[in-house]
């Protein structure tokens, strides 16, 4: 083998591996850069990769590093991508991408040491599910706590938040006080000066990251987060709201005190203080068909879900309701923190709305919507130059101005078409809870509960109403059985599976077959929003 040959050998030495997986805007190519500036400075030799994806929020990228010291004469050979089971650090910049880590082999007992921010960045899939799609984090931990060697996890987003930087630095202190790499901390603090930008507040993210990942690298999480209902306040100096909080202390039990508050303050949100004093008014009066039915005893659970669900059918969402949202200042300042906006930029919002021909109907007084509706050739001319998707950029004053006339409208809303159909479906709902309430507690109960398949507006209202209307149109199937509650419960649950209700047409079917009859074809109040 001549000279030039045996300076030319490779080198056999297993580098060390790692893995980084993280969303756009997460700084993960930072991250990468950062452990390769790392290497370099002690003499390592350091090789990296990625490989975008596609779908997934913004797109999960996987970032691969591998590095070994270096060998006079002896050439290293290094990876593009990583293999499963040989990976020896896993760096996941959000839960799920932790959880995805595990199943695709990256993470191993025996080998890897795992970094991961346990807060969530939710993916479509989990959106666009009509009642929770939200992964459990709780199995992805558990799935973590096995799979790893060892597991640093902890919301380091929101010490990212804290410290004025991003999550990429926090992962970065965390992976120093792993100590799975063969460097101090003096020499991780140097590849973060070497970058020359945002050096302070990497740092000062850094430093939190190092000090939660030694102090407490274990994060419990929870599948949701909990739910804290305000008690009721004191004297808050407005005469109208403090009289609607004295009537919730005098006229209903302590057990709906909490709900029926957060109740009046979206009304008031929504109209103003005379809606939620009538709001008050049906909550009083089913406080006594609640007591009648024995309701004290079950600490008025019945009036619970009433306070809850009346709440959400009063403040439907109407285009009225749309504009006034999207109009607020409040909005556009939570747009500002959630970009990042600084002193001198300018930031620009762009709305995707699909109002459909029955909206404009809906929002016109009762009488005029109901002859539009009458008159089809009205529809047929105007119906497909509104019923499609446009984008609306409310940072524009012309956009800005009709959106905020049309939020104006909400003086007029109780006058409107959608308003009667609104109120006339809310109490063919009611009634028909209360018909049960004597007879059956708790499928009273799961009846008020139901409402929760009916939100939003345009086609989504639309979807939510009709599976409303399949779901209380099996009530005469399920009354007189032991197990009516649980059946109703079951059936809403299904309504919240898909959007196209595939689960619900199964159960239903199997409701059907049980009870020996056809499957319903509708409820009396009518999803749509008409009254029977």
């Amino acid at each position: 083998m001549s000279g030039a040959e045996t300076k030319a050998r490779l080198s056999t030495d297993k580098p060390l591996s790692v893995a980084i997986l993280a969303m756009g805007g997460q700084g993960g190519g930072v991250l990468a850069d950062w452990i390769v500036a790392l290497a370099e400075q002690q003499g390592w030799v350091a090789q990296s990769s990625s490989v975008p994806g596609v779908a997934q929020r913004t797109g999960a990228t996987i970032y691969y590093l591998e590095l070994l010291p270096a060998k006079d004469g002896q050439a290293p050979v290094l990876s593009l991508m990583p293999t499963p089971g040989d990976v020896d650090i896993v760096i996941a910049a959000e839960l799920m991408e932790a959880g995805r880590s595990v199943l695709r082999g990256l993470v191993t007992p025996d080998k890897t040491v795992l970094v991961a921010s346990t807060h969530r960045s939710y993916a479509v899939v989990e959106k666009q599910a009509p009642g929770d799609g939200i992964g459990d984090p709780v199995t992805v931990i558990d799935a973590t706590e096995f799979a790893a060697r060892r597991t640093i996890a902890f919301d380091m987003q929101a010490v990212a938040e804290k410290a004025g930087s991003v999550v990429s630095a926090v992962l970065f202190g965390a992976l120093a006080a792993a100590e799975a790499l063969p460097f101090d901390r003096a020499a991780f603090e140097a590849a973060v000066r070497a970058g020359g930008k945002g050096v302070e507040p990497s740092l000062r993210a850094f430093a939190a990251g190092f000090a939660r990942a030694v102090e407490a690298p274990h994060e419990p999480v929870a599948k949701a987060p909990a739910k804290r209902l305000p008690g009721l306040p004191g004297p808050t100096g407005h005469a109208e709201l403090d009289r609607l909080v004295g009537r919730i202390r005098d006229e209903l039990p302590p057990a709906a005190h909490a709900m029926a508050f957060a109740g009046i303050r979206q009304l008031v949100d929504f109209q103003d203080p005379a809606y939620a004093a009538a709001y008050l008014d049906e909550l009083r009066r089913l406080r006594a068909a609640d007591e009648t039915a024995g309701g004290a005893a079950r600490d008025f659970a019945f009036l619970q879900a009433c306070a809850k669900y009346l709440a959400v059918a009063l403040a439907y969402d109407d285009v009225i309701r749309v504009a006034d949202l999207k109009t607020r200042g409040s909005r556009f300042d939570r747009v500002k923190a959630e970009v990042g906006f600084k002193p001198g930029q300018v930031v620009t919002t762009t709305e995707f709305m699909h109002p459909r021909f029955e909206e404009v109907a809906g929002t016109l007084p009762r009488r005029l919507g109901l002859w539009l509706e009458r008159h089809p050739g009205v529809f047929r001319t105007f119906g497909p130059r509104l019923d499609r998707g446009r984008r609306v950029r409310t940072g524009t004053i012309g956009w800005f101005l009709a959106l905020y006339l049309l939020g104006g409208l909400r003086r007029i809303r109780r006058s409107t078409l959608r308003h009667a159909r609104e109120m006339a479906h809310l109490q063919a709902w009611l009634a028909t809870a209360e018909a049960a309430l004597a007879r059956d507690y708790e499928l009273a109960v799961e009846i008020v509960g139901c409402r929760r398949l009916v939100k939003g507006y345009s086609d989504t209202h639309a979807r939510g109403a009709s599976k409303f209307d399949r779901v209380l149109a099996a009530l005469p199937m399920l009354q007189g059985r032991a197990d009516a509650a649980a059946w109703l419960g079951r059936l809403k649950q299904a309504a919240l599976l898909d959007e196209e209700g595939t689960a619900l047409d199964g159960a239903l079917k199997t409701i059907a077959s049980f009870a020996g009859e056809a499957a319903p074809a509708g409820f009396a109040g009518d999803a749509g929003g008409r009254a029977a």
